[in-house]
């Protein structure tokens, strides 16, 4: 199993390896589904920690005979994380995780993980639009890294639906790439390039992908989100992580 597994996993992020000329704007299709791994691992820091820890804290939240959603799950990282986080609880075995990803390139990696992951806590695979599917019967819901992609004039009606869906006590996870004042913001972005090229990525790899992102993910303050998730409908929200410019923060209702 460990080989079958290493198998999926192996592919090099080398898509903004060679000068595209114009390059265009980022999509999540087969080409990035194949590398999705390696280019995370490689661009977002802290990105293994805000996984694991988000098992954890869906082993604290989680409700028996509950839902709990990785919404944009992607290639299923945080949905298995959190199967994990409840696997080990008796009473938590009722549970059911709930992927939604509006890319069938990522759903279709992710079927194989799953298949291949030893638990026994149900898990769905959905091939839908999260901004219109509904749910239900939420203790733990997970959008990681997902927000951003959302149209601004979209975000807080998904935050509000999230909120009606979450049980009295449930929680949100919610992962972002934050903006700054313009002091800051520099020294933010200059660090996060440090760390692409740390990881190996060259410049022009870090030019065009920035090219390619730079209107499909709107970051925004701290402040704006957590006002946000307070009008949505949570009572708490706390910043429990963040690696320079990434951040994940805990809204419980």
């Amino acid at each position: 199993m460990t080989q079958q597994k290493s198998d999926i996993e192996q592919d090099t992020d080398r898509i903004y390896q060679a000068d595209h000329g114009e390059v265009a704007s980022f999509a999540f299709d087969g080409a990035v589904a194949r590398v999705f791994p390696d280019m995370i691992k490689r661009s977002v820091p802290g990105y293994a920690e805000t996984v694991a820890m988000s098992g954890v804290i869906a082993g604290r939240y989680a409700q028996p005979g509950s839902n709990l959603y990785d919404l944009g799950c992607s290639l299923g990282a945080v949905t298995l994380a959190m199967r994990h986080g409840v696997d080990s609880n008796p009473e938590l075995k009722s549970c059911r995780v709930v992927g939604i990803d509006n890319s069938e390139s990522m759903l279709e990696r992710a079927g194989h993980y799953v298949a291949l992951d030893d638990s026994n806590i149900d898990v769905d695979l959905v091939c839908d639009d999260i901004c219109t599917y509904p749910l239900e019967n939420a203790s733990v819901t997970a959008l990681n890294f997902v927000l951003q992609f959302i149209p601004l004039d979209q975000r807080l009606d998904l935050l509000t639906r999230i909120a009606e869906a979450t049980n009295p006590g449930g929680a949100l996870i919610l992962s972002e790439k934050l903006c700054f004042d313009e002091t800051e913001q520099q020294l933010q972005t200059d660090l996060h390039h440090d760390f692409k090229r740390a990881n190996g990525y060259s410049d022009l790899e870090i030019a065009q992908k920035r090219a390619a992102i730079e209107n499909v993910l709107i970051p925004e303050t701290e402040d704006a989100h957590i006002q946000r998730l307070k009008q949505a409908g949570f009572s708490k929200v706390i910043r429990w992580y963040q690696c320079f410019n990434f951040v994940s923060f805990l809204a419980v209702k």
